[in-house]
């Protein structure tokens, strides 16, 4: 008797399950969401440069141009092209893989992180822009949101961008979906921040975003770490996602690349393959909706 209570109890639950389902259908006119389509652009090269130490990035000021390897920072003029200042870290030293980085009042801010050790353990290295010397450090330590390749500022306080990896280098336990954007204040504590959308995610697997920046029209660019492509992403109305807008066709595969703040439109990325670095004007981006904003200071 206690088994065939048991069953009726069991088809009794089913049935208010089914019911439960059937009363949680919405209604025919209830709206769905319907993404726009991602615009399908294309970059257009402007200048070159041979540059060896050209491995993990490029900055770039009005005159010169700033080739970025793992423990390894040259500068050239970008008139003649002649490299006129070197800084070599050590192999196994206490600089192993640089990413992106920017020039500012005179400095290089270069995000850095022990990969592909683990755990994840990230640092900003700063150099003077001149000599490359190393002047200063602001040491990140072990951040278990992943392992930092690219930042920019917004207003007073950062963006930041945050990898996770498929391979080895990764965690077991995580893939590259667990790579996203965060803020920061000028204190380096996080504010909050937003999951890349899983177009972009998988465009750039098994990797994740090498570079990324904010652009003069105030959306986010990314690029991955191998295809020659250009994501830029918009901050959402609400929701935890940024939203994929355009996908930008350029002629260098991936890494960590700058925006050229002395010819606005224009961005300079490299070549791995070729070892060079290579300068392009960007297309207009238009913005599809009122989901999709522009990246705004706080």
């Amino acid at each position: 008797m206690r088994r065939i209570a048991a069953i009726v109890a069991s088809l009794a639950l089913v049935g208010l399950a089914q019911n439960g389902a059937a009363q949680r259908r919405y209604p025919l006119d209830w709206p769905v969401y319907t993404p726009q389509p991602v615009q399908q652009l294309a970059a257009t090269e402007t200048a070159r440069w041979p540059a060896p130490e050209a491995g993990q990035g490029v900055a770039v000021d009005a005159q010169h141009v700033y080739a970025i390897g793992n423990f390894v920072i040259a500068r050239y003029d970008r008139i003649t092209g002649t490299r006129e200042a070197i800084w070599r870290g050590a192999r196994g030293g206490m600089i192993g893989h640089l990413n992106a980085c920017f020039v500012e009042a005179g400095e290089l801010w270069c995000a850095h992180s022990n990969h592909p050790r683990l755990p994840f353990a990230n640092s900003i290295e700063i150099f003077d822009a001149t000599t490359l010397a190393h002047r200063r450090t602001v040491p990140l330590g072990i951040m278990d949101e992943g392992s930092l390749v690219w930042f920019d500022r917004l207003g007073k306080d950062w963006i930041v961008g945050l990898a996770h990896y498929n391979d080895e280098t990764g965690l077991p336990f995580k893939n590259n979906s667990f790579a996203g954007v965060q803020l920061h204040d000028d204190r380096w504590r996080r504010l909050g921040g937003w999951a890349l959308p899983d177009s972009v995610i998988a465009l750039m697997a098994p990797q994740a975003a090498s570079g990324g920046a904010i652009g003069p029209d105030g959306l986010l660019y990314l690029m991955g770490h191998d295809r020659p492509e250009m994501y830029v992403l918009a901050r959402p109305r609400m929701g935890p996602y940024l939203i994929h807008v355009a996908t930008i066709a350029i002629a260098a595969e991936g890494q960590a690349f700058d925006f050229d703040e002395s010819r606005p439109g224009e961005v300079c990325a490299i070549s791995r393959p070729a070892r060079e670095i290579r300068c392009f004007r960007l297309p207009a981006v238009t913005l599809p909706g009122e989901d999709a904003l522009r990246f705004t200071a706080q």
